[in-house]
């Protein structure tokens, strides 16, 4: 159990921050780690070798034992999403008339690599649309998911939770299915992992990607990313020396190795040693560990129960608990609402959540209480 946490961040007391899912705040710890880490580049002779490489050891070390993976070799580092998926590409084998599937209006850096492969291939995207239902909306796309994976699926590419909706997807169910006709599963976990519990344990992704600046609570330009054994052997995007075997031996680089380190080591990014980035990110995981993921998802839930009900009684399209996270709310605005004018109004309140596309999205985390949803709740009365 977690209790409110808003003396570690921060966050100004006339503020309802109710936007992790744009970016969240630095814990206090995070910044002070980085602080030291910028002044530390005052100093570069007393860097040593081994800072090049234990603390990214470090960070794997943690970062796996959050998402549940034995091997922290499974792990990469890398700058953005887009990148992680660029690897995934790189190593896909399609044929004309197979199918990637996706789902409807997921986020472009879970699409924009598939359009290429699938261009270059002849390979089809298939989109699989957001039901019009509220109540049960995970049950049916699930469902749907599930119906349209066959023999001609050769991935499917999709997040755990929705980027605006918040619909949670039915992973091991779709897993199960893609192993039956030999499909891949790749993950998007940008707006789960870290708030949502995530066992690659229990759904077995072929690949899990992260940006870091959400729910990791990390810095920007930042991520990690899991692979599993179907690109142990493949190509990373770029060729850079510290993924090569015994990078770890500075007087023997220009003994040029052909063979890179072992399983997901390979895709990480050149000058993955960010001496910055990755004592924030460490201190966060440290942190996210220490409270608990699960716990994390729960106080979500134990503050937003109530005014998420209260909107549904006044107009507002709010699904079951049980088809969404507790985190990230995707609250369907009501047709005569103008989103322009409700964003102004709540920024003149200092409430800050996001609109996407129909929905008003609502995100929390441990620095939130109830507190936060009174002022948001008032402005949201005043426009039904």
């Amino acid at each position: 159990m977690v209790n409110c946490q808003k003396k570690l961040f921060h966050l100004p007391d006339d503020v309802s921050y109710l936007n992790v899912a744009y970016m969240s705040p630095l814990l206090k710890s995070v910044e002070t780690a980085g602080h030291r880490g910028v002044s530390r580049k005052n100093l570069p002779y007393e860097l040593s070798i081994g800072d090049f490489f234990e603390p990214t050891e470090q960070l794997k070390q943690l970062y796996a034992q959050l998402i549940d993976v034995e091997d922290k070799d499974r792990i990469g580092l890398i700058p953005s999403v887009s990148y992680g998926m660029a690897n995934v590409a790189n190593n896909l084998s399609l044929k004309s008339g197979e199918q990637i599937i996706l789902v409807e209006e997921q986020f472009p850096s879970n699409v924009y690599a598939w359009e290429e492969v699938a261009r270059k291939s002849g390979a089809d995207l298939v989109f699989i649309p957001s039901p019009l239902t509220i109540d049960k909306k995970a049950d049916e796309w699930n469902e749907a998911i599930l119906d349209a994976i066959d023999e001609r699926t050769a991935m499917v590419a999709l997040p755990h939770v929705h980027w605006s909706e918040g619909v949670v997807y039915d992973l091991k169910s779709i897993r199960d299915k893609t192993r039956r006709f030999g499909a891949l599963m790749v993950i998007d976990g940008t707006q789960s992992v870290g708030a949502l519990p995530f066992s690659v344990k229990e759904f077995q992704p072929d690949a899990l990607i992260c940006a870091a600046y959400k729910w990791l609570l990390g810095p920007y330009s930042f991520g990690m990313a899991y692979y599993g054994e179907a690109f142990d052997n493949g190509l990373p995007i770029e060729e850079n020396w510290i993924n090569r075997l015994n990078s770890e031996d500075f007087a023997g680089l220009v003994n040029y190795q052909p063979l890179y380190k072992p399983k997901a080591q390979r895709y990480s990014v050149g000058e993955q040693s960010n001496f910055i980035a990755i004592p924030m990110q460490i201190k966060a995981l440290e942190q996210l560990l220490e409270w608990g993921v699960n716990n994390i998802q729960n106080y979500a839930g134990d503050i937003n129960r109530q005014p998420l009900l209260d909107l549904k009684k006044i107009g507002f399209g709010v699904s079951d608990e049980s088809q969404r996270s507790n985190h990230l709310v995707g609250v369907k605005m009501p047709e005569h609402i103008k989103a322009e004018s409700l964003k102004k109004a709540l920024l003149e309140k200092k409430i800050y959540v996001s609109v996407r596309g129909k929905y008003l999205r609502i995100s929390t985390h441990v620095f939130n209480t109830k507190n936060d949803f009174t002022g948001l709740m008032d402005c949201l009365r005043g426009f039904v």
